[in-house]
């Protein structure tokens, strides 16, 4: 119910975030289960959200054990259908618990689910595909051997930036890969778990933009979007008026989140977060405060024309 509740007003906060949401296969909302979609980890629960709010059908994602450890957070994050992956990191006991995991992801398959894995198993920001761990491969053999029709989806996420709002997101998907692509064995260690990861690894290498830090050239080409001069025009008087407006939530938040996790790895998917927790109160103590003045339906149209203006905002500037 929650996931459900909260997967409308997150589609709309990300046409707020994100200057340009491009997808490589438009078709990809109606993927039906069961369905691995592995895919690159380059920033933090928002890569999550991205996919979470393209997809028609729910997905159940994995995410790192140790967010678990309060209760009360392990019962939120369920209600999300957010499972809890152990690393040796977050202590060796607590390894066997992903076997749980792990048989509660096939029972989804069985029901035609769909699951979503960071093949990586690690979240860097950075514009480059690290080396995949053998987890997704272990799960779909796993699949596999219960006579699951289990399919891969290799996935690519592209940010343009990962401190600014206003960004340009590429999602590329892959071919579907399935257990007819493999002659060995279907067990769940040895060359299967090999070539299983080295061809989900070779799609993602072609779906994820290998980009230097310093090469601002290439980060152009990829990431650059045409500039109308009638666009910015028309948006110019709305979009400043969205910035003002906007400006006593902004600012704030930004401070505040710069100061504990800019550096982090997790900045962008915690500010957003912030943004999407806090907007609707702020949105609704500025449509409080222009009834209280002006009496009328004004008070209503504010909490409507707002996130226009802010969208405006988002596409006027560079």
């Amino acid at each position: 119910m929650l996931y459900t509740l909260i997967k409308i007003p997150a589609k709309l906060a990300l046409q707020l975030y994100c200057r340009k949401l491009q997808l490589n296969n438009k078709a990809l909302a109606n993927f039906k289960g069961p369905l691995l979609i592995a895919c690159n980890h380059p920033n933090s629960f928002l890569d999550a959200i991205l996919l979470c709010t393209l997809f028609n059908a729910p997905i159940y994602s994995l995410a790192r054990g140790d967010v678990f450890k309060k209760n009360w957070v392990a019962k939120i994050l369920k209600a999300l259908h957010i499972l809890p992956v152990f690393r040796k990191r977050e202590g060796a006991q607590n390894l066997n618990k992903n076997y749980d995991t792990f048989n509660e992801c096939i029972e989804l398959f069985k029901k035609n689910g769909i699951v979503l894995i960071f093949s990586e198993a690690l979240c860097i920001n950075e514009w480059h595909l690290r080396t995949l761990k053998k987890g997704t491969a272990r799960l779909a053999a796993t699949a596999w051997q219960q006579n699951i029709p289990l399919q891969i989806l290799p996935v690519g996420i592209n940010y343009s930036s990962f401190n600014k709002f206003g960004k340009h997101i590429i999602i590329n998907s892959g071919h579907l890969i399935c257990k007819e692509d493999f002659t060995v064995q279907l067990t769940t260690d040895g060359k299967l778990l090999n070539d299983i990861t080295s061809s989900i690894q070779s799609q993602l290498s072609t779906l994820v933009y290998e980009i230097p830090k310093d090469d601002d050239l290439k980060h152009k080409e990829i990431f650059a979007l045409p500039s109308s001069t009638i666009k910015k025009s028309l948006l110019f008087f709305p979009a400043i008026i969205g910035w003002i407006i906007h400006l006593p939530f902004y600012y704030p938040i930004k401070n505040v989140v710069q100061k504990k996790a800019l550096h982090s790895g997790h900045y962008d998917s915690i500010i957003m977060g912030s943004y999407f927790l806090g907007y609707p109160f702020y949105l609704l103590a500025i449509s409080l405060l222009v009834f209280a003045f002006s009496g009328s339906w004004w008070g209503l149209c504010s909490f409507l024309v707002m996130p226009f203006l802010a969208w405006c905002w988002v596409r006027w500037k560079e």
